[in-house]
Parts: C-alpha cells; structure tokens; sequence
C-alpha cells in the first residue's frame, strides 16, 4: 500500500473496529492491513493502536494522528472533485465540535439539516466542554460561546448567550418572586455545578452597574444543568442556567426569567474556522445555515 492507502486503511479500521474490517471494506488481506499500519507506526515513531485478538483501541498518538488522517482524506476528496460541479455541492466529512449543550440542543439540528438535503455529505460532531483545536485535531469549524481570542480562525458572529435565573410558575405561586439577587437567601435554590461551580451565581446592573457574587445554599446540586432545569419545570426551586438551555421551557410557559435587570453582560457566540476549510462547500453550508437558525434560537 501507498501512504494514502494506508491512512484509509487506518481509519477504516478504527471506525470499524477491527483489522479484517477495514481488509473486507478495501477488499484487501487482513496481512496488508497489518502491514500498513505497522508502516504508519514506523513514520510516526509510535505505536497508533493497541492491538488484541479482540479489541482496537487508539494510543494518544492514534487519536492525534487520526484526527490529521481524517482531514487529509477529507480534503483530498473535496479536491478530487474541484473540478466538476459537484464542487459546488457539500460532500465528503464534515467535522463540527461545539459545547455539550449548545451542540445537543441547537448545532445538532443544524448539522441534521444539513444531511438532509446534502446525500454526499457525512458529518462527525463532537460535543466538548473545552476549547480544542481546530487544526491539530481536524475539525472543519467550530461553535464557541465568549470572547475569542486574537487567532488567524476566521469568525462569524450568530448571538449571544445571557445567564439567566428562572423558576416555574408553581414554584413562584407558592413561593412568590425574588426581587433583587439578595431576596434568593429566602428561596430554594437548585444548583448546576457545570454553571456555577462555586456555589455562588453572578449579577450585574441594578444600582451602580457594577457585578457581585451573590452567595446560595442549594437545596439541590447536580452536576448536569439538564437535569437542574428539569427540577426547576417541576417545581422544585430556582436554577440558574445559560439563555440557549431554557430557551423553549420559558417559550412555553414552564419556567419564567426572574432578576432579568441584574443579569450580568451576555456573552457572544461565534462559528469559527481555519481559512482554508472555509473555502470548501460543505463549511459554507454549515456557517451559512448555523447563522441563519442559531441567529433565531439565541436572539
């Protein structure tokens, strides 16, 4: 096999599963399977997989290295095809990383949109709680909520994100509304660890407009904010929980935003790229879908 054979031959096995796996789908013997990889672990200096008779599983390097195989493949297939009218249409893989919730919630559509229209497109979306890079890990573009830093990524805004403190309308019936950030000692909070992990939740505005912590006693913590949110809808106390995450539970009715003039400063949200992987088709696509319908969900 040649090198480029052997980069599918790798990634056809991790995907499958096994070595005579990615030998049957290249129709080729389970031995030059073998070989090619093991020639891939010669030019690398490092084992890519570890290998049993029953299992595959990826070193560190393997997740590095085929992170990097997936978008030579990828960008080997979107010039192969540059020269014909299929240029123009989205096709080949399409990676996409994004918040966990965010990406559930809102690029999952997004990216499920996308799929629906374009049958030669494929799409890998990985959910991250972290910032990863997009270029050492082969990712086409990426959904981030914050600040960006100076980056030679380019950029396209589609909203901003409040934090927003909310509770159902039973619980508030019972209970009655906090009018300021100080009145929450007297009510039944729910804490989301993932949003406010030091048991304290920020505000902003009010007199002077200056931002403070206001301090909580949580008679319910977890460390999910799906599961806060859905205590809250059921009555249980006051969350607080970022504007996407609440979004269709306040439009229908089953939570209310509360303190919404001491909400600290929302935060803004960006599709971000490497420049050469905004050229192809199918990152136009997505950038150009993912402003239009998140634009809508984060106004």
């Amino acid at each position: 096999m040649d090198r480029l054979d052997a980069l599918r031959a790798f990634v056809l096995a991790v995907d499958r599963g096994s070595l005579s796996a990615a030998a049957q789908a290249l129709r080729r013997s389970s031995a030059s399977i073998t070989r090619a990889i093991d020639m891939l672990d010669e030019r690398v200096g490092t084992p890519l997989l570890r290998r049993t008779t029953r299992s595959l599983r990826l070193t560190e390097a393997g997740e590095r290295y085929l992170a990097v195989a997936r978008r030579v493949l990828a960008d080997l297939d979107e010039a192969e095809h540059g020269g014909d009218a299929a240029s123009t249409q989205p096709q080949g893989l399409l990676t996409v990383t994004a918040p966990v919730a965010l990406g559930a919630l809102h690029v999952r559509p997004v990216v499920d949109a996308l799929l629906a229209v374009h049958p030669l497109l494929r799409a890998r979306l990985m959910l991250h709680d972290r910032v990863v890079s997009l270029v050492e890990e082969g990712i086409d573009a990426a959904v981030r909520v914050g600040h960006l830093p100076d980056s030679a990524l380019l950029a396209t805004a589609i909203g901003r994100v409040r934090r927003v403190v909310v509770a159902s309308p039973s619980y508030l019936a019972g209970r009655g509304r906090p009018r300021a950030p100080a009145d929450l000692a007297a009510h039944r909070c729910i804490a989301s660890t993932a949003i406010t992990p030091h048991g304290s939740w920020n505000f902003g505005g009010g007199v002077g407009g200056r931002s403070k912590r206001v301090k909580i006693d949580p008679v319910l913590s977890v460390n999910v904010p799906e599961a806060a949110i859905r205590s809250a809808v059921d009555g249980v106390g006051i969350t607080c929980a970022l504007s996407y995450q609440v979004v269709d539970h306040l439009a229908r009715g089953e939570l209310v935003a509360l303190l919404t003039k001491f909400e600290p400063p929302a935060l803004p949200v960006h599709v971000v790229c490497p420049a050469v992987a905004a050229r192809t088709a199918k990152v136009r696509a997505f950038v150009e879908l993912a402003a239009e319908r998140l634009r809508k969900r984060l106004a």
